[in-house]
């Protein structure tokens, strides 16, 4: 069986989705068969890369992206995004993806759904080398870290984002801003803080 024209136009790409095949008319039990001769790779339930592209993303983000692409208006957030930015130090066990309150019911292997209110609130484009995704910002996650994580993991975050470096400014009016759209009373932690 020789590859359709628009599998090719899908291999293009780091990762795609049974239901991207589908609207381009490319059948499950095609899909089967290309992974079954190693044309394709499945990645998990539903999701799938060209084996034979070398990514320029790096390594350690490579599955966490895919993850993330793989789910409609999939976001990387909590402890994903906090560890992407250099916030946390708990070891990402599963992958943290936020959708829309109001979505359909998803399911993923390792990977932790988190249905959020605000969605469009310090959402941002990721591109990290061929993968686009969003995630969300850092001032973002650290208010969601107040609201969904333990007390020493928020507290851990918030230290972190406030250290100035050459790369880094706090902002402090931002981050206010966002507690309180988000009502998170995180004042006087910075408070504390600075």
């Amino acid at each position: 069986m020789a590859i359709n024209k628009d599998l090719n136009k899908l291999l293009k790409r780091p990762s795609f989705t049974s239901k991207e095949a589908k609207a381009l008319g490319i059948k499950a039990n095609s899909l089967a068969y290309y992974a079954k001769t190693g044309a394709i790779e499945r990645v998990s339930h539903g999701v799938y890369r060209n084996p034979k592209v070398e990514s320029s993303a790096p390594f350690e983000w490579q599955d966490l992206l895919e993850m993330a692409n793989s789910i409609p208006d999939g976001t990387i957030c909590l402890i994903s995004a906090l560890s992407y930015y250099g916030l946390t130090q708990e070891i990402q066990r599963q992958y943290w993806i936020a959708v829309p309150h109001e979505g359909g019911l998803i399911k993923r292997p390792k990977t932790k759904i988190i249905r959020t209110r605000n969605f469009k609130l310090g959402r941002v484009r990721l591109k990290l080398g061929e993968y686009k995704t969003y995630i969300f910002d850092k001032e973002r996650c650290v208010v969601d870290a107040f609201k969904k994580l333990s007390k020493e993991s928020a507290m851990y975050s918030l230290k972190s984002y406030l250290k100035r470096t050459d790369e880094h400014k706090p902002d402090l009016s931002k981050l206010a801003c966002y507690a309180k759209e988000l009502r998170v009373d995180i004042v006087p932690y910075i408070e504390a803080l600075t």
